[in-house]
């Protein structure tokens, strides 16, 4: 026999989802970790892109000293 399955606790499960209706304050907690997240994602990704560039001006400058 198969396990019952496991549901994230922010999701909506059962009639709450048949008919659409969800809880704000509910929500709110899971889109907000979410919205940390996408930033911290975002702000590695720039940061890197930074330190790429910056390491290629530099090698770029070494020959013209």
């Amino acid at each position: 026999m198969s396990r019952k399955p496991s549901y994230p606790k922010d999701a909506a499960v059962g009639d709450a989802a048949a008919d659409g209706s969800e809880n704000v304050a509910e929500t709110g907690a899971g889109g907000s970790k979410r919205n940390k997240h996408l930033m911290t994602g975002a702000a590695i990704g720039i940061g890197s892109a930074a330190i790429v560039a910056a390491l290629l001006y530099a090698k770029k400058r070494k020959g013209d000293r």
